[in-house]
């Protein structure tokens, strides 16, 4: 009988090891690990001016991720949950961005930040 509850305890231990492991490799907001890169690449350059914001929003039915326009006539990014580029929603000379998606921002929902730069 001993052998036996030691052997629960062994596998509920090991069990638990590797649910803490898994659980440790997700980031906190279930955020995809290529919109993590593109984060920790904007992380690798000096601090924007206004600090870079990444957004998760809901956009045709579907979750997408904003990257806001940090200068002058750089164009915003929102990417789908596979990276795939949707379309430059604003920024560009005219600030229009490149006229994909041009119903983005009335079309948006459930706003969340996924990261925003802290430094200075």
């Amino acid at each position: 009988m001993t052998g036996k509850i030691h052997c629960y305890l062994l596998t509920t231990v090991i069990l638990l090891n590797v649910l803490f492991f898994v659980g440790c490799n997700k980031n906190d907001n279930n955020t995809p690990e290529c919109i993590q890169e593109k984060i920790t690449s904007i992380k690798a350059e000096k601090v924007r001016n206004p600090p870079s914001k990444v957004y998760q929003y809901e956009y045709n039915g579907k979750i997408v991720y904003y990257i806001p326009s940090y200068c002058c006539d750089v164009m915003a990014e929102l990417y789908d949950e596979d990276c795939n580029l949707l379309c430059f929603p604003d920024g560009g000379i005219l600030g229009n961005g490149d006229g994909r998606c041009v119903d983005f921002f009335t079309k948006r929902s459930n706003e969340k930040i996924v990261w925003e730069d802290a430094r200075r």
